[in-house]
């Protein structure tokens, strides 16, 4: 197991109660599903706000970041980055947001 920082946007923030980034223990080697397998049990209220229900795929405007990269076209069982498995960077959660 390892200890993985997760940001939340702002939005997320105040969906799942929470003021800042979030800690949480996820299975080696740490993905962004393992990461989201063990945020949504965590917090339920964010199930089907960052994965479809039936899919488990990303939704359309959230995105995923780490060490300065965007990952969210990555496969979701691609190893993240080291700096995010050492806990020295997080793994930011970002909901945009589209309007016109």
């Amino acid at each position: 197991m390892t200890i993985v920082k997760v940001a939340l946007s702002a939005h997320l923030r105040t969906l799942a109660g929470v003021d800042s980034e979030v800690e949480l223990e996820v299975v080696d080697p740490p993905t962004v599903n393992s990461v989201l397998d063990a945020l949504e049990p965590r917090y339920p209220m964010l199930r089907g706000t960052i994965r479809d229900y039936g899919t488990e795929r990303r939704r359309a405007f959230i995105r995923f970041f780490a060490c300065g990269r965007d990952l969210s076209h990555d496969p979701p069982d691609a190893r993240l980055p080291d700096a995010v498995s050492s806990g020295t960077d997080a793994l930011c959660v970002v909901g945009a947001i589209a309007g016109g």
